[in-house]
């Protein structure tokens, strides 16, 4: 099986958890000339980001420790290009979450990172 077809059975996997879990799934996969983000969702009053990344062992880190810096940028500027474009006001309360699907275990953290601000 490929990466990207593996990554999108992940993907739906945790889209499949957080629908279960009470959150309302908008999109997946989102790419724009920024990047992507892997689900966008909406969690009560919550425009919410969400990255998934799975781990086959932990030998190579978690997949919570795989989502970095550059990558926390990265969706930053994602979830600022996707709010543009769909006509989100600054009063949107957003949150950056992550799901780690890791030695067949799935693990949600809710407010993984803070925003990065572009400058």
């Amino acid at each position: 099986m490929n990466n990207r077809r593996q990554g999108n059975d992940f993907e739906k996997l945790a889209a499949d958890y957080l629908v279960r879990e009470g959150m309302t799934i908008i999109k997946l996969n989102f790419y724009c000339k920024m990047g992507e983000v892997d689900i966008i969702a909406k969690d009560g009053d919550y425009l919410v980001f969400v990255e998934v990344k799975y781990r086959k062992s932990a030998s190579k880190g978690s997949g919570f420790e795989a989502v970095n810096y550059n990558k926390m940028r990265k969706i930053s500027r994602v979830a600022d290009y996707y709010m543009y474009s769909h006509h989100f006001n600054g009063d949107t309360n957003v949150r950056f979450d992550v799901v780690a699907i890791e030695e067949g275990h799935l693990k949600h953290l809710k407010n993984a990172f803070e925003y990065i601000p572009v400058c």
